[in-house]
């Protein structure tokens, strides 16, 4: 089991972020959102060692030889300031930015992760992922998954007009209710929650003391075996939730300008 070891410097502190769907459902209305997310940034950057954004920045990326989709410009530019300041960006690769390459480790500066990783901060031992395809079930997904990174479908996929390629992306992602859809607002229970069963199973042969993924949407705290937590970050679509790590983990909620306790 490989894992990177980050030294906590004193004072500062690791955040984490996921599923913002940035571009939905509408380049309008996805600004407003993106205006609060660079606002939590500004926030965070005095005293944020590392940043792990994890999965789903945009609700679709793709990209091509010498073209990569409009927008997002501020975001882009606020990861790169926080980049420049010092601070460690590590982006998880999510189900809806699947096509990500190397624009972001090229021009940002960003370690980009495809699968799960394992970290080991302040003594702690970290299990990250966005989540999408961990744990039993959800096969009509993971063969969805497999044909999305098929290299033979891609390349057929980036011969496409780009105009074409993200009209036709756009319409299927929020057609299929892959954000935050009625069904990720019930928590469905301990045996049914594909990653905390996945969770469960890790923790029989590793120690871990936090899972912490994306994906899921619905903000989570649960204590399993061993202390372990289980922890889903939910999304900045309606929750507006992120972890933060110093010598602890806690979920917090940015609303109005102000970062307070989750929930």
């Amino acid at each position: 089991m490989l894992k990177t070891i980050i030294n906590l410097e004193p004072g500062k502190k690791v955040y984490f972020a996921s599923d913002q769907h940035f571009g939905a459902p509408t380049p309008k209305e996805s600004k407003v959102r993106e205006e609060k997310f660079i606002r939590w940034m500004d926030e965070i950057k005095e005293d944020a060692q590392v940043l792990f954004l994890m999965g789903d920045l945009f609700d679709f990326w793709h990209e091509w030889k010498h073209v990569i989709p409009k927008g997002y410009v501020r975001v882009l530019g606020k990861i790169a300031e926080l980049k420049d300041r010092g601070i460690h960006i590590y982006f998880f690769v999510g189900n809806h930015d699947l096509w990500m390459k190397d624009y972001l480790e090229e021009e940002i500066g960003c370690t980009v992760f495809y699968q799960k990783q394992y970290f080991e901060m302040g003594g702690k031992q970290f299990l990250l992922a966005h989540g999408d395809g961990l744990g039993p079930g959800d096969k009509g997904y993971k063969r969805m998954k497999k044909l999305f990174t098929n290299p033979v479908a891609q390349w057929f996929f980036k011969w496409l007009h780009p105009d074409i390629a993200m009209k036709v992306a756009l319409y299927l992602s929020q057609k299929n209710k892959m954000i935050s859809g009625d069904e990720d607002k019930a928590f469905l229970g301990e045996d049914k929650e594909f990653l905390i069963i996945y969770s469960k199973e890790k923790l029989k042969s590793q120690n871990i003391d936090y899972f912490i993924y994306g994906h899921r949407h619905l903000p989570m705290v649960l204590t399993l075996e061993q202390k372990a937590e289980y922890i889903n970050l939910g999304d900045w679509i309606s929750y507006f939730t992120y972890g933060v790590f110093e010598k602890d983990f806690e979920l917090k909620t940015f609303a109005d300008g102000t970062q307070k306790n989750y929930p």
